[in-house]
């Protein structure tokens, strides 16, 4: 336990050194401000927003949906840049530093140093997501009187795609140099996102291949799945035309949802972490 902390520690320190926290908290503190100005206007001109009479849509709550649903997006994109950050070169970096053989000879040991660097990493990562999701809801709820129908739910279930990004980005940097490890999971990340949006396109256009194509994606990214799984709960009360709009928003609609992606997930991060401690075994250091 005491070796676990250490190195827990260490990476914390490395991750100061390397300003990756200052970067994070800038870039946080300019999406909060930015995200209550836009709550501020968006809300202060419903009043002279009227759709048409034969047409009834909660503005208030599309609004509310639409815009929680946006911070969740950039709480997740921002929460995976800091899961990259802190461990692109936890095996490849350090290794071609002469870090890691001092330590993986005696003190620690291959898997001790690997599960405790993503025990730090996943719980940095969690604490972050948490508080910029909470931070963003009293905003809305604040500014535009609307709070979610799921209020703690969609966080965890953003905070556990982050965490799957982690133990992607460790499997990562056991065979890949730290640049490449890097473009890897950002690209892995882009290609969930772009599955979430052809499912939007899909439902919308009612095309039965596009909505298959994406679910295979986000099954295989279950990140993504958790996700749309969040949005889906935040506006999980609401029917009608309202909920309809909500659906073929990219903020609002849900095509993979439920406990299978969630007990997947589950497993998917177990089966990460498996084949980065295999790999890490097998790699000559």
């Amino acid at each position: 336990m005491t070796s676990v902390l250490a190195i827990v520690g260490y990476g914390f320190r490395e991750a100061v050194r390397r300003k990756v926290f200052t970067v994070v908290i800038v870039l946080t503190a300019v999406f909060l401000v930015l995200f209550w100005l836009a709550n501020h206007f968006v809300f202060g001109e419903l009043s002279r927003i009227s759709p048409p009479p034969d047409i009834h849509v909660d503005t208030r709550t599309f609004a509310g949906a639409f815009l929680f649903g946006l911070a969740m997006f950039a709480t997740l994109f921002l929460g995976v840049v800091l899961a990259v950050f802190l461990t692109l070169g936890v095996v490849s970096g350090d290794a071609e530093r002469g870090l890691l053989q001092p330590l993986v000879v005696r003190p620690v040991g291959r898997p001790t140093l690997l599960l405790a660097r993503f025990v730090g990493a996943a719980g940095v990562t969690t604490a972050y997501v948490l508080a910029v999701y909470w931070i963003a809801m009293a905003i809305t709820g604040q500014t535009g009187h609307w709070w979610p129908a799921a209020k703690l739910v969609p966080g965890l279930e953003l905070a556990g795609g982050v965490v799957i990004v982690v133990a992607i980005s460790l499997l990562g940097s056991v065979v890949l140099s730290s640049t490449a490890n890097g473009i890897a999971v950002f690209m892995l990340f882009g290609a969930g996102l772009v599955a979430g949006l052809l499912g939007t396109i899909g439902h919308a256009l009612n095309s039965h291949t596009i909505l298959r194509a994406s679910t295979i994606a986000s099954w295989a990214l279950p990140f993504e799945g958790l996700y749309q799984d969040g949005l889906r709960l935040i506006a999980a009360n609401e029917n009608g035309i309202t909920g309809f709009l909500l659906q073929l928003g990219p903020f609002g609609g849900a095509y993979v949802h439920g406990w299978g992606v969630r007990v997947w997930a589950a497993c998917y991060l177990a089966v990460t972490l498996v084949l980065a401690l295999v790999a890490f075994a097998r790699r000559d250091l």
